[in-house]
């Protein structure tokens, strides 16, 4: 007889007969057990067929039980891999949100990039010819730093800004002025009349608010879809302590043990444990929360004032009047500069011969829309955002209501409707404990998971830090700002107000300043002298002008 059955023992006819108890006769059968244990993919070899002495549990009540040490311990780990995968499956939206989000977004600002610049290509090709194509560098480079400014590079966008406007004008300069030879150390005096004399008209001020503030917001955006991919994947990667194994091992197979293999949980009793087990993530809620509404209201300014789609579009033409611009004042420009710089050397006579007509390709016509590429997908800015608006939405208050919705499956527990017949922790009947709030201090009593609440998780810790970080960033880019280089100037700063920095009451650069170079004498008629160099050339120019900006009117038509 195995020694774990008890024995009555009975005089009879001078004879000890040993019988079994009567309560052992009934001891139940651990067939159920057994089924559903090997159809997890366990051995049967160490599972009894009826219960035995519960005394060598170390997690489940101490009863009978169908359980043996090395079922508890593989049950244990069963039940912890089932909590990380069930973790992982209901994070499963939020991850794939900003996993998703995040390269459609950067696919179509690289695309737009890459559109941009052929745009910009082909138009000034057509317009220019050869004129641009020995300058092409230029605005290749102007491109080149707005990607590694995308990128994430070290760029101050005002200060790339401003340089691309210099070296345009030194070029055009010279282009204008062909009869004379200018020096670098000329041409550096050249570009230090940039901001005073205004040679390319408003295009460059504008352009620098459009641009500036776009990028800031663009790149801002992406950081922050990145930053959430990373949060979500690091947090939805769990390690539960030995007390919040303990207590999944308790809710999920102690039934088990207890011959109860198909009796769930009670929602309440698992609400508990898992606010115990994921106290720490419910921590970073508040942080996570503040950093989505961010999101969303930079989201608002890339469909508003800082759409950059409706900077890069048109940057090509706007880019083109400012030339314009400065052809049609070349008279004005030169005279000024030849006073403040002195006048030039002559060019040599095989160049100085070079007509400007040669120089300028008067055949314009306007851009057409509809040879624009397509953007990323054929899909839009505003339809863009839209989407990804939707989706952060449905991410707030998601590392809070992580127990709720982890009790909410079926799978897990018997649900709210049953709540007399599932398991407390003990037996199948109702659960009585009161239910936790969210969050780490509120564990003290959690009277499922033993929770140390000294002790915030280090990990966890770092992600909120990350998430406020990256809030900061989100909150300068909607006031227009870039955190890396907001103290270098106000000019990309814009207001705090719903629509951003306007036009009208931006402050600007680009002022009149005479520190760079002498003042100029108003006076026409000196003006008139000291342009006498430069009426040649700017005479030969005027047809082409008048060409030029009738195509331009019409094409903003």
């Amino acid at each position: 007889m195995p020694s774990w059955i008890p024995a009555v023992i009975l005089p009879l006819s001078g004879l000890l007969l040993s019988l079994p108890a009567a309560a052992d006769v009934k001891a139940r059968s651990c067939n159920e057990v057994r089924q559903a244990y090997g159809a997890k993919g366990f051995s049967l070899t160490d599972i009894p067929y009826q219960e035995i002495a519960g005394e060598h549990l170390r997690i489940c009540p101490q009863e009978y039980t169908c359980c043996t040490t090395e079922m508890e311990d593989k049950l244990s780990q069963q039940s912890k891999l089932e909590f990380e995968n069930l973790v992982e499956e209901t994070s499963h939206f939020v991850r794939t949100t900003f996993v998703s989000r995040h390269k459609k977004f950067d696919e179509f600002f690289r695309e737009l990039l890459e559109n941009a610049e052929k745009s910009l290509n082909d138009m000034f090709v057509r317009t220019y010819g050869m004129l641009y194509m020995q300058n092409s560098e230029v605005f290749q480079d102007l491109f080149t730093e707005l990607k590694r400014y995308y990128t994430g590079g070290n760029v101050n966008l005002e200060e790339m800004l401003n340089d691309f406007w210099a070296r345009l004008l030194e070029r055009m300069f010279q282009l204008i002025n062909p009869q004379y030879h200018f020096s670098e150390d000329y041409l550096e005096c050249v570009s230090k009349y940039t901001d005073q004399l205004k040679p390319f008209g408003d295009v460059p001020r504008k352009l620098k608010i459009q641009v500036t503030r776009a990028f800031i917001a663009a790149r801002t955006f992406v950081q922050g879809l990145t930053v959430g991919r990373e949060v979500a994947n690091r947090v939805s990667k769990v390690s539960p302590t030995p007390g919040c194994i303990r207590a999944l091992m308790k809710m999920l197979y102690c039934p088990y043990c207890r011959g109860l293999p198909t009796v769930r949980p009670c929602n309440n009793y698992c609400l508990n444990v898992m606010k115990g087990c994921l106290a720490n993530q419910a921590d970073l809620d508040t942080e996570w929360n503040l950093f989505i509404d961010a999101m969303l209201l930079v989201a608002e300014r890339l469909e508003g004032p800082f759409n950059i789609e409706s900077v890069m579009d048109p940057i090509d033409v706007k880019i083109s009047e400012a030339i314009m611009n400065m052809q049609e004042n070349s008279m004005q420009v030169s005279a000024k500069v030849f006073q403040g710089c002195g006048q030039p050397k002559p060019a040599p006579a095989l160049r100085s011969a070079r007509s400007a007509p040669e120089n300028f390709n008067p055949r314009f016509r306007p851009y057409n829309p509809e040879e624009r590429p397509t953007t990323a997908a054929g899909t839009s800015l505003d339809r863009l955002v839209t989407d990804i608006k939707e989706k952060l939405k449905l991410s707030k208050k998601v590392w809070s209501t992580l127990p709720y919705t982890i009790c909410k499956d079926e799978r897990v527990t018997a649900g709210t409707s049953n709540e007399e017949e599932c398991w407390n922790g003990h037996s199948k009947a109702r659960y009585l404990p009161e239910i936790m709030n969210d969050g780490l201090t509120n564990q003290i009593n959690n009277p499922e998971v033993e929770v140390d609440i000294t002790r915030p998780d280090t990990f966890i810790r770092q992600q909120i830090m990350a998430l406020r970080v990256m809030t900061n960033k989100l909150k300068n880019a909607y006031n227009g700002n870039d955190v890396n280089f907001q103290d270098t100037s106000d000019e990309s700063s814009g207001s705090g107000s719903g629509s951003g920095c306007m036009d009208d009451v931006c402050p600007t650069e680009f002022e009149f300043v005479t520190t760079e170079a002498p003042a100029v004498d108003p006076d026409r008629r000196e003006e008139e002298s000291s342009a006498a160099a430069a009426q040649g050339s700017y005479s030969l120019l005027s047809w082409s002008l008048v060409c030029m900006v009738l195509a331009l009117q019409r094409l903003y038509r």
